[in-house]
Formats: structure tokens, C-alpha cells, sequence
């Protein structure tokens, strides 16, 4: 499922427009994203909690040239942690 077949199935569950439907899906994602970059968490109660992850750096290998190492910077990902309603949804 895409961005504009998730708003079409919202739109067509809460009984809205699919403009508006599409307006609250680019505002939650919006808002995600704000909060996680901020070091904040988007918890949503049976679904799961959305947050940012520091992974550190390391030592890789470069691609182009195998015998060579290089020196991989620490980075901020998003990390998605699943609710217990989610996973037992998908466990029947």
C-alpha cells in the first residue's frame, strides 16, 4: 500500500474526502518526523512507538576497492518498535 492508497482507505473508512484524508497522512507524517528529530518518541497505544536510533560508527569496508578500510560515521535512524496488538494481529 502507498501514500495515496493508505489516504484513499482512510478516506473511505472515516467517511472524509480524499483531499482531507491526504492532508492527515502528510501531517502525521510531519509530525513523526518533527518529533523524532527533535529526540522526542510518537507512541501510539496497540500499534507501536516510532523514535531515533544513534548507530554508531565503524569500520567498513569500501566497495570499490575490498582491500581497502574507511572509517563509516555514526548516523541518527528512524527506529519503528511494534505494539503487542500489532503483533499478535499478525501471529493469527
Amino acid at each position: 500500500m502507498n501514500k495515496a492508497e493508505l489516504a484513499q482507505a482512510i478516506a473511505d473508512k472515516a467517511g472524509v474526502s480524499k483531499k482531507e484524508a491526504e492532508s492527515m497522512v502528510a501531517s502525521f507524517v510531519q509530525i513523526v518526523t518533527t518529533t523524532i528529530k527533535g529526540g522526542g518518541e510518537v507512541n501510539i497505544a496497540g500499534f507501536g512507538a516510532f523514535s531515533a536510533k544513534m548507530r554508531a560508527g565503524r569500520v567498513g569496508v569500501n566497495p570499490q576497492n575490498p582491500t581497502q578500510k574507511i572509517q563509516i560515521p555514526p548516523v541518527t535512524v528512524p527506529k519503528f518498535k511494534a505494539g503487542k496488538a500489532l503483533k499478535d494481529a499478525l501471529k493469527k
